[in-house]
C-alpha cells in the first residue's frame, strides 16, 4: 500500500471533503436542477421534507448514498421509480437529484436483460427449475400500449425467482454503485492533491 504524506495537522477527510471540485462540477453539470426536482409531480408532495441540506449538497457520502439509493430503486417494477427514489432518500439524508437521475439506468433498451439477469439469480436463490426461461418481447413503439402488456405478461410468467432475483440483484447493484463513488472519488482527490503537492515542490525547489 502507498503511503500518503499530509501536512501537519491536516487529515486525509479534510482533504477528501475540502479538495475535489472537479467531482462536484462533473455531478452539477448532468444532474437535474433543484427546481425541476423539487417541481416533479411525484417529489413535490415531500414538501418541507426537502429542505434538510443533505438532500442537495455533493459530497463523496451523498453523492454515493444516492448512487446506491438510485441503483436499488431503478429496479423498481412499474413507473415508479424516482418515487421510490425519492422515498429512501429522504429519510437516508442522500443527494436527492443523484438518485433520481441514476434510476435511469433501467430504460427500455436495458430493463429486459436487467430482469433475465435478476431471474437468473433468482433461481440460483429459491432453487428448483421455476418457469421456463423466455426472452423479453420486443418493443414496438408504434404498439406502445399493447408492448407494455405484453412486457407485464412476460415479468408476471416468471413468477418468485424474478421477485427474489430482483430485490438480490437491487441490492448488489446498490453495493457496487457505492463502492465505486467511494474508491473513485477518493482516488481522484488523493491524486489532485499529490499533483498541487509536486508543483508547490517544483516552485520550491
Amino acid at each position: 500500500m502507498v503511503a500518503v504524506e499530509l501536512p501537519y495537522n491536516c487529515s486525509m477527510e479534510t482533504v477528501i471533503s475540502t479538495a475535489a471540485p472537479m467531482p462536484r462540477k462533473f455531478f452539477r453539470k448532468y444532474l437535474p436542477s433543484h427546481e425541476s426536482v423539487r417541481n416533479n409531480r411525484h417529489i413535490a408532495r415531500f414538501g418541507g421534507f426537502l429542505r434538510h441540506p443533505n438532500l442537495w449538497h455533493l459530497n463523496r457520502h451523498s453523492v454515493a448514498g444516492g448512487v446506491a439509493v438510485g441503483m436499488f430503486s431503478g429496479l423498481v417494477p412499474g413507473p415508479l421509480q424516482m418515487l421510490a427514489a425519492a422515498l429512501l432518500a429522504v429519510p437516508l439524508r442522500v443527494n436527492l437529484p443523484v438518485a433520481l437521475a441514476t434510476t435511469l439506468y433501467t430504460n427500455p433498451f436495458t430493463i429486459g436483460p436487467l430482469y433475465l439477469l435478476a431471474y437468473l439469480i433468482g433461481r440460483l436463490i429459491i432453487g428448483g427449475d421455476g418457469a421456463p426461461l423466455s426472452p423479453p418481447p420486443e418493443m414496438e413503439w408504434s404498439r406502445l400500449g399493447a408492448s407494455l402488456d405484453a412486457f407485464l405478461g412476460w415479468v408476471l410468467s416468471m413468477g418468485a425467482p424474478l421477485a427474489f432475483g430482483l430485490l438480490a440483484l437491487a441490492l448488489i447493484l446498490a453495493a457496487l454503485g457505492y463502492a465505486c463513488v467511494q474508491i473513485g472519488w477518493r482516488a481522484y482527490v488523493i491524486r489532485a492533491w499529490r499533483q498541487r503537492r509536486h508543483l508547490r515542490s517544483k516552485h520550491a525547489s
